[in-house]
């Protein structure tokens, strides 16, 4: 993102922005576009929270815009400091100016501005008790987000998107994830890298598919690293890629419904995989 039409920047600095024709703004805003986002490899979240979590998980703010309200709060002082202190951009704007920006009537009080992260597949090596998440052309955000979300609650250890899937990093993908976009690796790969890789790195690959014969209660999760093959919502999963599986499992139904949410299926496969591994703790 070039910030270079808004003069010199020193560290430190904090501009008060009122215009929506502010190219930094004007910047900013671009991130709505995939293109855009691809083109910076930047990416826009939402909320005090999710910025520092984000934060603390080792992630450098780019730019933290606030609206003039959450001046003088505590914690965004604090998360202002620590963005200038790393050499980024604080903007201190009006709320119609956050509004444009996050394209909502009644924004966050504040949005971060990140550096895309994603892992490369080929660097990975499963040690046991892992467990991946591997999305075939997942194309709506609002699942890509949860599924995050989910298996970051379950202790997962990455999320493989493979071809043509929705962008994690949109909008609408990152408020799903709830801050877990922070937390969960990311990577991408084509089938075919895929296949190449799952068969050099010593993993269970699990896949749903309808034609799949076992009870995914069945399986056995607890003999090697596994990853769980979600297909496309429409579609579902591919013959080329069901073939290549361990084992294809089916989750029971008895109602009237032909089928389940993609989230939600794989939130079921993600908690029976790591079942043996899950133990309530004392926090309430």
């Amino acid at each position: 993102m070039n910030h270079d039409t808004s003069g010199p920047r020193r560290v430190g600095q904090v501009k008060d922005v009122t215009s929506l024709s502010n190219p930094i703004i004007k910047d900013i805003k671009a991130l709505s576009n995939k293109k855009e986002r691809d083109e910076t490899r930047s990416f826009i979240a939402e909320g005090l929270k999710l910025v520092i979590d984000a934060l603390d998980l080792g992630w450098t703010i780019k730019t933290l815009v606030y609206a003039k309200a959450a001046k003088g709060k505590a914690q965004v002082e604090q998360v202002a400091l620590k963005t200038v202190s790393t050499g980024g951009l604080v903007l201190e704007v009006s709320e119609k100016v956050l509004s444009a920006i996050t394209r909502r009537d009644n924004p966050q009080m504040v949005v971060g501005v990140f550096e895309q992260r994603y892992s490369n597949l080929r660097d990975i090596r499963p040690a046991s008790g892992q467990t991946y998440v591997a999305l075939d052309r997942v194309r709506d955000p609002g699942n890509l987000g949860t599924i995050i979300r989910t298996a970051d609650a379950a202790g997962a250890s990455g999320i493989i998107l493979l071809g043509e899937t929705t962008d994690p990093f949109s909008l609408e993908t990152v408020r799903a994830t709830m801050g877990s976009v922070f937390a969960m690796p990311l990577m991408r790969a084509t089938a075919a890298d895929f296949v190449k890789w799952q068969k050099g790195a010593g993993v269970a690959v699990v896949a749903t598919h309808l034609a799949g014969a076992v009870d995914y209660r069945s399986i056995d999760y607890s003999k090697k690293p596994v990853v769980l093959l979600m297909g496309n919502e429409q579609a579902g999963l591919p013959d080329e890629l069901a073939r290549e599986a361990t084992a294809l499992a089916r989750i029971p139904q008895q109602g009237r419904a032909d089928s389940l949410n993609l989230a939600i299926a794989t939130g079921i496969m993600l908690f029976e995989a790591r079942r043996h591994l899950l133990i309530l703790d004392d926090r309430a």
